[in-house]
């Protein structure tokens, strides 16, 4: 097992010598025998009987091997089994020992420093000749005025250390001075100092150290016949207390966004407390929160192009998307001043697929975008055969109004190309409820249950506990699924008994565009507008580009999702899609032999089993509902099918079967190569169009997110003890 002497020593003070390396003197000096297993409390305990000293009071420190600038801390027996490690084969190290009082005195303005960490020595005592180790200083180490950056023993090469270098001393050349100064600001933040200009022009660079008095210059200057920059006078001697800086003068946004690009490409959800960390932990810089999301932002446009810029390709950006994908729809508005106002987006393949393969429904939503001009997404999205999410349209609109939705939904329209008798999904705000009949005539107009929900609790809180509103919720859900007459009167009943306003506020609700008992559209049991969510997630993963790369970027998410889903299907073999098909198993696997089916006339039948239900094979209707509302048999119906030799496949919905299935994905998405700007001479109108951002910023406070659960924004209330009342307690009870 190797061996290692350490010459420990205690009682000195550093000092830092002209060329910057740091030296000890004065003190007693002993030496130990260490190895790989040695405990760092048994070598404390011995150090402490050495040096008269309690062991819990001292503090370990050494130098890197070659590197007697930096101080490393011994806290763990880890540390000390690398310090033996550092050591290698020159088989001793120095070692310093400060008892507690020495060491809070020297560190008086030091962060509190973390086992195994790098501790760059301060600057003390400025001496031109090294110091007799043997000299004794009665008066005790003097305090340190320098706070240095905490860097751990892992990091230090790969931060620091591999930019101690970057300025090496007179004849150094460099390509131009953006290089030089770049160089310079990472040397600085090596060894810790702060700098100013002197002279800034395009033929030379002067630099002098900040700090008042230090001699530290440089000067750099044009080669001579050359564009090359060469450094032709430098003083790199400091007497200053260079680490004393503030971080803004040691990293620029620029500086600190190029050092983070790459972690951010890879990481998108880089968060700005994480960067300032990161930062910290490998450059000794510490940073704000504000400084570290600016520098995020610069790093950000650094990778993903400027915010700003992306609005003037709008014009070009729609054009290529209609060259590449024929067929496909993208048109953009802008207000008089030329201001983005909306821009709405479908693929061929999309229209196609809805007016192919899909069922007629069509959910509407909104999604709130987090770019930096923010802006609010509309989205109309459909369902596969297989309940899919299958997305139509979209549009970006620079805020979620009634005109804007008025907008959308027209060029919607237009897009679909005189679409069939249609069922939506969708609030009734935002003139949803007016302008969805006027454009779409003979529509369906089903109101979004869970935002029905989420009305219903708002106008209930305050009056009732969050137990009751639960209640009356769950029984609203119930009501609107039950398929019957009958079960929607028993769930309301469940309401009225709880409370009467509550009652009368379901019924002025207009169930007849909510409840599957009384709406007459076809809604295949969806009854949530957010049924979409898959899609949305998508724009959650995105909401923070530029305009154009949001769009292409869920452009090329369809694309693949299109692409996977036509190959998946080309294995399958069934008639129906899987999920219809295992439905259709589930309810065929509820007849049974006790099942009775007797025949009334030529298509109605009387099915008797655990209830008695009436089916009419030429309607494709049952007394149950489940026919009507899903679109495939139910049991009742498989049962009169078997009896009178039909099959079951024929009766269900032609939007389950593998034809239409196919259908709807028969068309591709494709790709759209980079959108830049074109020559003068061929853009012709799209010239005279250069869309600007919208005038909006993003508003203080945390973006609020729609809650998926109604139920999950039941909050339970505060209720007195004293009067049983709600919002308050029995302290600010006013009660008598």
């Amino acid at each position: 097992m190797k061996k290692v002497i350490a010459i420990c020593q205690s009682g000195g003070d550093f000092v830092t010598n002209m060329d910057g390396t740091l030296s000890y003197c004065g003190g007693d000096a002993y030496a130990i025998d260490i190895d790989e297993q040695t405990q760092l409390q048994d070598f404390k305990n011995e150090l402490a009987e050495m040096f008269s000293c309690k062991a819990d009071n001292i503090t370990i420190k050494y130098f890197l091997p070659g590197n007697k600038r930096t101080l490393i801390t011994v806290s763990k027996d880890k540390d000390l089994q690398r310090m033996v490690s550092f050591v290698g084969d020159s088989g001793s190290v120095d070692v310093f020992i400060l008892p507690e009082e020495a060491a809070a005195h020297n560190m008086l303005s030091l962060p509190a420093i973390r086992s195994s960490e790098v501790v760059p020595a301060p600057a003390i005592v400025p001496v031109e000749e090294p110091c007799d180790m043997l000299i004794v200083t009665p008066d005790g180490p003097p305090p340190l005025n320098r706070i240095p950056p905490t860097l751990s023993v892992d990091k230090i090469h790969k931060a620091a250390l591999q930019w101690e270098n970057t300025i090496t001393g007179v004849d150094q050349r460099f390509n131009s001075f953006s290089e030089f100064k770049e160089a310079l600001h990472k040397y600085s933040i090596a060894h810790g100092f702060a700098y100013r200009y002197k002279k800034n022009d395009s033929h030379r660079v002067s630099v002098k150290c900040k700090s008042l008095g230090c001699p530290w210059r440089i000067y750099a200057s044009r080669l001579s016949t050359t564009q090359l920059i060469c450094i032709k006078k430098m003083n790199g001697n400091h007497t200053c207390e260079g680490g004393n800086v503030k971080a803004g003068y040691r990293a620029t946004r620029g500086w600190v966004g190029n050092i983070i690009k790459e972690k951010l490409k890879e990481s998108p959800n880089y968060k700005p407390k994480d960067i300032a960390e990161d930062i910290k932990n490998e450059y000794g810089i510490q940073l704000n929160y504000s400084q570290a999301w600016r520098a995020k932002e610069i790093a950000r446009e650094q990778l993903l192009g400027s915010y700003k810029d992306s609005y003037k390709l709008l014009p070009f950006f729609c054009e290529r998307i209609k060259e590449t994908n024929p067929g496909s729809v993208a048109i953009f508005s802008t207000k008089e001043d030329l201001s983005f106002h909306s821009l709405f987006v479908s693929f061929h393949a999309c229209i196609s697929g809805f007016q192919q393969g899909c069922r007629p429904l069509l959910f509407l939503d909104s999604v709130p975008l987090l770019s930096k001009y923010q802006g609010v997404l509309l989205a109309a999205v459909s369902v596969d055969g297989d309940d899919a999410i299958f997305p139509v349209a979209f549009a970006i609109v620079d805020e979620e109004t009634e005109e804007n939705w008025r907008w959308f939904l027209q060029k919607l329209k237009s897009a679909l190309q005189n679409p069939q008798q249609v069922t939506f999904v969708a609030d009734f705000q935002y003139g949803l409820k007016k302008s969805l009949p006027e454009i779409f005539e003979n529509c369906y107009h089903s109101y979004c249950l869970r935002q029905l929900a989420e009305k219903l609790n708002m106008d209930l809180k305050g009056q009732f506990s969050h137990e009751a509103r639960r209640f009356m919720i769950n029984d609203f859900y119930v009501a609107a699924q039950a398929p019957k007459l009958e079960g929607f009167q028993r769930a309301l009943e469940n309401i009225k008994n709880i409370s009467s306003e509550a009652y009368d506020w379901v019924l002025q609700s207009e169930p007849e565009h909510w409840a599957s008992a009384f709406f007459p559209g076809a809604r295949y049991n969806l009854i949530q507008s957010n049924y979409g969510q898959d899609f949305y997630s998508w724009v959650g993963e995105v909401q923070e580009l530029p305009i154009t790369q949001i769009i292409d970027s869920l452009r090329g998410k369809m694309m693949e999702t299109i692409y996977t889903r036509r190959m998946e299907s080309n294995q399958w073999v069934s008639k129906l899609t899987p999920s219809k098909e295992d439905m259709l198993q589930k309810e065929a696997s509820l007849v049974t032999s006790s099942t009775e089916v007797l025949i009334s006339d030529g298509s109605n039948f009387e099915v008797r089993g655990d209830s008695i239900e009436i089916v009419d094979v030429e309607t494709w209707d049952c007394s149950c509902k489940f026919w009507r509302l899903t679109g495939l048999p139910c049991s009742h119906a498989i049962a009169v099918l078997h009896g009178i030799d039909r099959s079951p496949y024929d009766y269900c919905s032609r939007f389950f079967t593998m034809e239409s299935y196919k259908a709807t994905y028969a068309e591709s998405i494709y790709p759209v190569p980079n959108v830049e700007p074109l020559p003068l001479d061929d853009v012709g109108e799209l010239a005279l169009v250069i869309v600007t951002p919208p005038p909006m910023r993003r508003p203080p406070g945390r973006p609020k997110v729609k809650s998926a659960d109604p139920l999950d924004s039941i909050k339970r209330q505060l209720q007195c003890s004293k009067c049983k009342g709600l919002g308050h307690n029995k302290k600010t009870c006013k009660a008598s």
